[in-house]
């Protein structure tokens, strides 16, 4: 490849990315798709040296809350920015919000904390989880181009503090500070991500939280990947993170089938996030977005960079990745016929490591988005590893949709699963059940 397609190219993913790869001026107004980020996002020119350090905090108002007799229900929450360590070694500013508990804690334990990780909200700024449970549902329109985003994970926040248990959510690399793109399943920049809320969150001041509270970590989806992946980091990225158990539901481990399983389904705009991230975190596979994207591709990538859920699941909906590229092959085949896009999508895979603490793996039978056979893997390679496993298969008839075989889990799970994680955080056992793995679906 000449040398000025090279640069061509690269100019091409600062385009598509839709941001500035670097600070953005203090006080620097963002809009994404006609909503107004507030100026909190905008991370400094400069960051603290450790990780977890708080970087700023602010009081944040939950769009869902109720009047109680000691305070506002289900607890009161503060929007937090703090300092991570991306995929590369780099400083990268991380935004979220901590949630303390109107409720006591009924446990013998110090009052325990969850890091909440959010499946796929999107990939615009505006799609951040923090900014959801200020807003509820964030609506704008710029340009003739609409956004919607829901804050689902309060269904999951929630149903934590109710038993006592605070939590902290992290929006993940990118996603709220405005500075980069989110790198979509990037298994080092999530699973750091998750690690550091929990150092951010005990550093608060005046919070119920002691040296003493034990930690566990939650996530379906994106999210189930992201603390799956900080499980196995955490020995040593974060060994001070002292992690009890984790609730990895639906967990992308294995990008390379999960790429082909959601192709052409109700979420194949993830494919676009996940393409988008993959060249935030490695500019050396620039190159091949010239190479191998048309016209569509690289309208669809740059459109798809600042689009939540809901604006993907209207505008590419059932499209087949090989409808954006220059010569129909399927992402799948070209990240298959790439070495460079095969070794960086292989680097993501989690079940290499055994993860710290005891792990419930759930996923549906069912599932064919995230599908269930790469998930079983995941859990079977880390009882290989000595891993302590709690394998959960969850059977729901086939709806036909990938997407709802998805969900459908996740709120069917969700009861069980903070009930589980509520039990080990109060300090009771649970038995793998590795040796039975086998014999399961």
């Amino acid at each position: 490849m000449s040398l000025w397609k090279r640069i061509s190219a690269t100019l091409l993913v600062a385009s598509l990315a839709g941001t500035v790869l670097g600070a953005l001026p203090a006080g620097a107004t963002v809009v994404s798709r006609g909503v107004t980020i507030p100026d909190f996002y905008t991370p400094p020119a400069t960051l603290p040296a450790a990780d977890g350090t708080l970087v700023r905090s602010e009081k944040l108002p939950l769009a869902l809350s109720l009047p109680g007799i000691g305070g506002t229900l289900p607890g009161t929450a503060t929007r937090i920015m703090y300092k991570s360590t991306d995929a590369n070694g780099e400083p990268v500013a991380v935004t979220g919000a901590y949630l303390e508990p109107a409720l006591p804690w009924l446990g013998l334990t110090a009052r325990p904390l969850v890091v909440l990780a959010p499946g796929t909200m999107g990939q615009g700024d505006q799609c951040s989880t923090s900014l959801a449970l200020e807003r509820g549902l964030v609506v704008g329109t710029e340009d003739s181009q609409t956004t919607i985003s829901i804050g689902y994970e309060v269904l999951a926040i929630y149903q934590l503090l109710l038993r006592g248990i605070a939590v902290v959510q992290t929006d993940y690399v990118g996603l709220g500070a405005t500075d980069r793109l989110h790198t979509y399943v990037n298994r080092v920049d999530e699973g750091h991500a998750v690690l550091d809320a929990a150092r951010a969150a005990k550093a608060l001041p005046k919070t119920s939280l002691t040296a003493r509270s034990p930690i566990g970590l939650y996530g379906y989806s994106q999210g189930g990947g992201a603390v799956a992946a900080a499980a196995e980091l955490q020995a040593t990225y974060a060994p001070d993170v002292t992690v009890t158990a984790t609730y990895a539901g639906a967990p992308p481990a294995d990008l390379e089938d999960v790429t082909a399983a959601i192709d052409g389904t109700e979420l194949a705009g993830a494919l676009g996030w996940a393409v988008n991230g993959f060249v935030q975190s490695e500019p050396a596979l620039a190159p091949l977005l010239d190479e191998y994207l048309s016209t569509a591709g690289k309208t669809a990538l740059t459109d798809l960079s600042t689009m939540c859920v809901g604006d993907a699941l209207f505008g590419y909906a059932g499209q087949e990745s090989s409808s954006w590229t220059t010569n129909g092959e399927s992402l799948t085949e070209i990240i298959q016929a790439e070495p460079a896009l095969r070794a960086f999508v292989a680097d993501q895979l989690i079940g290499t490591s055994k993860p710290v603490g005891v792990v419930r793996v759930a996923t549906g039978v069912n599932d064919n988005l995230v599908s269930h056979g790469q998930a079983r893997q995941m859990a079977v390679d880390w009882c290989d590893l000595g891993g302590s496993v709690v394998y959960a298969p969850i059977s729901l008839p086939d709806t036909g949709s990938p997407l709802l075989n998805h969900f459908g889990p996740l709120l069917t799970d969700q009861l069980s699963a903070v009930d589980w994680l509520g039990a080990r955080l109060a300090g009771l056992p649970a038995s793998s059940n590795c040796s039975t793995i086998s014999r399961q679906p």
